[in-house]
């Protein structure tokens, strides 16, 4: 069930532009097993082709895999044997598996390496698969076959696993709309397919947008002081961008970021900053104010037909916080402690500011750039001291070693793999005995053919239903790419985004079930963040920093005196960080617990939900509703949420590490059990609690952040 649902569930990541067209005997043609989307997979551990892979072979592969998955329901439909688990549940489970490899192998490319062609074929399938899904989910009679086999569970002999997929797959159903009637069915499928297509148009616009503008710098005082690495970086730019001397900045946050906490130039800081922050809100062709207003709308009119009275009461009901009311609960009791702690951090910035002698008030261009003033007074500490400790190799090499010091897990890489891009590092993963567990592509720097942000994806999912069949899964990222002389240097906050993102590929990599629709990361949206946030946890502590931070010219190990300022500047900035997150997750929700009513398409919706919170004026959230992709282009709408949701859970079991030892392996044996191995097959809260032995205590998080003091005043 899961296949046909993913595959609709993967075009939200997606944008539109014009489809391209093949001629019907081209198509035909690439439609035969010549196709390598199609073909065996003769390569190391049955990786994609990605050498031989072209986009012409796209559009022909999905066709054929589509119609290839029709044949395979139309085999269970057509079945005279009465329904049961093993011709119903694991046939549907068995079905599509064609669509799901090629919908993976496109898909992350689409995100990491795309082009207007690839756009261009994504707008053209987007319908077309949502069509697809709906033609399997609404199928009548293939939705008998599963209630039949629903009703009769309890006289099944099933195994635990068994009962989870017939669960799961049973409500697959409903909550795609089978037990709807004609007419509501009829509506449904107009939804999704409008759905799809409003997506992708967002997703392209917002990439459009982020490419659409830069600086240019020709005085080196501007620079401030930026890093020498990121200076290299943009003079690098600069010379791709055909200009002659200087340094360019772009919107991409590994160029933004550094450059609004050190340039002094306050008119560039402004440029910048509005120019990020007016992304997809600028009156244009690519303004995506009306889209998302109207996928809103589309939702709340979609969960309306499904029973519930908005969209985020539909997505919650199958999460583990269950209801809107639970998650505005749980958002403001950390959200008065943490707005009063970023009121007196704009206090410190405002002090600041005035001893520099600008006579204005702080606006939120300033505030990087006053945070790392202060962060400097306090503390004596700049990254430009940190960076050269944290290449991203080094960075590597340290998540490598940390994991194989908690499980015993060694990587080996494959210089020969085909890739989708040469800057892509590919890695069989080991056990300690040396048995194949499964293949990790790394994909670091930032270009303008990959989305923002970091993400991980699965090529394919462990599974053992027909064989055991390993998985491979990829982390991808935005970092500053090397330049001339100069390597890629991470700031701290980035180094701890790669121990992030490998804690979800070690979820997909350590999967051990028998059905790929329950494996890995197949989770509820607000437990799958947990896995990768846990292991962020180690990349700041002492004893890490001592294994993977080194100097790289020199290779000396990161000072005792920088990993002194480091600890003690943890909590600081949190009241910034932590407003900006969840003003983010208030404006998503916001937006989906609409229940019959038109939002403005003009910022006015956003804006009152501001005023509604007490939204710090110098503080833009994290995501503008116009550039919200995780939202309206993701798969986290109602969702955003979960990332502190699961900081509750990731600050709660890292105790159970600290009051053992950071390397304990019987621990780490026990999460990888308990957690890491058993994907979506229990509900989060049982796997949770069968690891740590009780529930979730949210002190642990308020005091890593600092708020257990802002919470008391």
């Amino acid at each position: 069930m899961k296949t046909f649902i993913k595959a609709n569930a993967i075009l939200v990541l997606l944008a539109g532009s014009l489809p391209i067209c093949l001629s019907a005997q081209t198509e035909r043609s690439l439609s035969s097993m010549d196709n390598p989307l199609l073909a065996e997979w003769k390569t190391p551990f049955g990786v994609p082709p990605f050498d031989r892979i072209t986009e012409a072979h796209y559009l022909p592969a999905f066709r054929y895999a589509m119609e290839e998955q029709k044949q395979e329901i139309a085999a269970i439909v057509d079945n005279p044997e009465a329904a049961t688990f093993a011709n119903t549940i694991e046939a549907l489970e068995r079905s599509g598996a064609a669509l799901s490899r090629v919908s993976r192998v496109f898909f992350a490319i689409n995100s990491a390496h795309s082009n207007d062609s690839i756009r261009s074929i994504a707008t053209a399938i987007s319908p077309e698969l949502a069509a697809h899904s709906d033609d399997i989910s609404l199928n009548a009679s293939l939705y008998s076959r599963v209630k039949s086999v629903y009703d009769s569970r309890v006289a099944l002999s099933l195994t635990p696993e068994q009962s989870r997929l017939l669960e799961e797959t049973h409500k697959g159903f409903v909550r795609s709309g089978a037990a709807l009637g004609e007419q509501a069915q009829e509506r449904l499928r107009e939804i999704n397919g409008e759905m799809a297509q409003l997506s992708e148009k967002f997703g392209q616009n917002l990439l459009a947008e982020t490419n659409g503008l830069s600086i240019h710098v020709t005085d080196s005082a501007d620079l401030g002081r930026l890093p020498a690495s990121l200076v290299a970086a943009a003079a690098a730019e600069a010379r791709n961008r055909g200009l002659d001397g200087g340094w360019s900045f772009t919107l991409q946050r590994p160029s933004i970021n550094p450059f609004l906490q050190y340039s002094p130039n306050r008119e560039f800081r402004r440029q910048l900053f509005e120019g990020y922050a007016r992304r997809g809100d600028n009156g244009n062709d690519r303004d995506n104010n009306e889209l998302l207003a109207r996928m809103a709308v589309l939702r709340a009119e979609r969960a309306a037909l499904m029973g519930y009275e908005s969209h985020a009461a539909f997505v919650l009901s199958d999460n583990m916080a269950e209801t809107p009311d639970r998650v505005y609960e749980f958002l403001d009791q950390i959200w008065i402690p943490a707005r009063q702690m970023a009121i007196e951090e704009r206090e410190a910035l405002e002090e600041m500011m005035r001893e520099d002698g600008i006579d204005d008030d702080l606006r939120g261009w300033d505030w990087r750039y006053y945070t790392e003033k202060v962060r400097q007074a306090r503390y004596n500490l700049n990254e430009e001291e940190l960076r050269p400790y944290f290449e991203f190799t080094a960075v590597r090499d340290g998540v490598f070693q940390l994991v194989n010091r908690l499980f015993g897990i060694s990587f080996s890489e494959l210089r020969d793999a085909p890739r989708w891009h040469p800057d892509q590092q590919v890695f069989e993963v080991k056990e300690a005995d040396g048995t194949h567990i499964g293949i990790v592509y790394m994909d670091f720097f930032a270009r303008e053919s990959k989305r923002g942000g970091a993400w991980m994806n699965a090529l394919r999912s462990q599974s053992r239903l027909d064989g055991e069949v390993t998985p491979i899964v990829t982390n991808n990222f935005n970092y500053p790419p090397p330049s001339e002389g100069s390597p890629s240097l991470l700031s701290l906050g980035e180094a701890s985004t790669l121990f992030h993102e490998f804690g979800h590929a070690l979820h997909g990599l350590f999967s051990d079930v028998t059905y790929q629709s329950l494996s890995g990361t197949n989770t509820p949206r607000d437990f799958v963040e947990f896995p990768s946030q846990v292991l962020e946890n180690w990349s700041t502590e002492p004893e890490v920093l001592r294994l993977y931070a080194r100097h790289y010219q020199t290779g000396e190990p990161i000072p005792e005196e920088l990993i002194e300022k480091i600890q003690a500047t943890s909590k600081f900035d949190q009241g910034f960080a932590t407003v900006e997150y969840m003003a983010a997750s208030y404006l998503d929700m916001a937006w989906h617990t609409l229940a019959g009513t038109e939002p403005s398409a003009d910022g006015s919706f956003e804006d009152a939900e501001m005023a509604r919170i007490g939204m710090i004026e110098e503080i833009v959230p994290r995501y503008r509703s116009t550039y919200f992709a995780h939202i309206f282009s993701g798969g986290y709408s109602a969702g955003y949420y979960s990332y502190i949701w699961s900081e509750v859970l990731d600050a709660d079991a890292f105790q159970a590490f600290k009051e053992t030892s950071l390397f304990d392996r019987e621990t780490a044996q026990r999460f990888r059990e308990e957690i890491l191995s058993r994907g979506g097959t229990r509900p989060g809260m049982e796997l949770y609690e069968a690891f740590r032995g009780r529930a979730p205590r949210i002190e642990p998080l308020l005091e890593r952040r600092g708020l257990v003091g802002a919470l008391r005043n």
